[in-house]
């Protein structure tokens, strides 16, 4: 089913980001992971596909799995970073074979070892060029990255969001947010998308604290705060208890999708990190309490 039906149903939706297991050993924790959360009746999942199609091959059995095995909706990653046309045409084509209806368009960024001057003169360069691509070319529901708290690259937030509103504009169906720590700026980014006519469903995206060291690292990377409010509670949990550290990550990420459903969120799009334990515990309490429906 496309992403743009389900949200027709008005009810929240509740949705899981994996990525292809890197290696034997994570394959083998991870099936548990899928297992767990699969138990969660997510209304999608979504599987990234790594930048120059590094992961193109994972990221299509693992998307297969997902919509054959488990018979789930599955939005599937598509970065145009280096990829030909017909390279690109191929990654479609195989995922519309397998019932595929959901596609996030994104430009995706260099691998650190990537020599940009050998970039094909035929890749995109933009996500929103990507998505003109398959909108006038496939019938895939399709989505967009956006950014609460700006692009990295972006010069302002109103440029970034002149950015988002080129992209929406090429045919585009949802929006799913990059995480933030501080609710507030997703609030302003919902308004700034608002007044600038973007009216199509913006997902929060929700990372819950798995580590300290993982929080700072992700945080660098894509430019999102890390409110005094979250420093300070882990500051106070005893040094090197990992169970209070996940513990309290749960209980952070709770408060904040309370507060983003209670604002009308049109759901919530976890970064599972492949890791099962912090999600089940976020998603079950919201449940427990009414915030969230099966």
């Amino acid at each position: 089913m496309k992403l743009s039906e389900i949200f027709k149903t008005g009810k929240p939706t509740l949705s899981f980001e994996f990525f292809p297991a890197r290696n034997e050993k994570a394959a083998e924790t991870f099936n548990q992971t899928i297992e767990d959360l699969v138990e969660l009746k997510p209304d999608f999942v979504s599987v990234t596909f790594g930048a120059g199609g590094s992961t193109k091959e994972g990221s299509y059995e693992l998307v297969k799995k997902l919509k054959k095995e488990k018979e789930l909706e599955v939005v599937a990653y598509l970065a145009a970073f280096a990829l030909k046309k017909d390279e690109i045409n191929a990654v479609l084509n195989s995922y519309q074979d397998l019932g595929i209806e959901n596609i996030l368009a994104l430009r995706g960024d260099p691998p650190k070892d990537a020599d940009v001057t050998q970039v094909s003169a035929e890749s995109f360069k933009y996500a929103s060029e990507l998505a003109a691509f398959i909108h006038q070319n496939y019938s895939f529901c399709l989505g967009v990255a956006g950014y609460p708290e700006g692009h990295i690259e972006a010069p302002s937030l109103k440029k970034d969001i002149e950015y988002l509103k080129h992209k929406v504009d090429q045919g585009v169906d949802f929006i799913i947010a990059q995480f933030f720590y501080d609710n507030v700026c997703f609030f302003d980014f919902r308004e700034r998308c608002q007044k600038s006519g973007i009216n199509i469903p913006v997902l929060p995206g929700i990372m819950p604290v798995y580590s300290v060291k993982m929080m700072e690292m992700l945080a660098g990377s894509c430019g999102a705060k890390i409110p005094e409010k979250l420093r300070k509670g882990i500051s106070e949990l005893p040094e090197g208890d990992t169970k209070a550290l996940v513990d309290f990550g749960i209980e952070y990420a709770t408060g904040q999708c309370e507060e983003l459903l209670k604002e009308g969120a049109r759901g919530l799009h976890f970064y599972t990190m492949d890791k099962s334990e912090s999600t089940v515990g976020i998603v079950k309490g919201l449940r427990n309490r009414g915030f969230l429906t099966i």
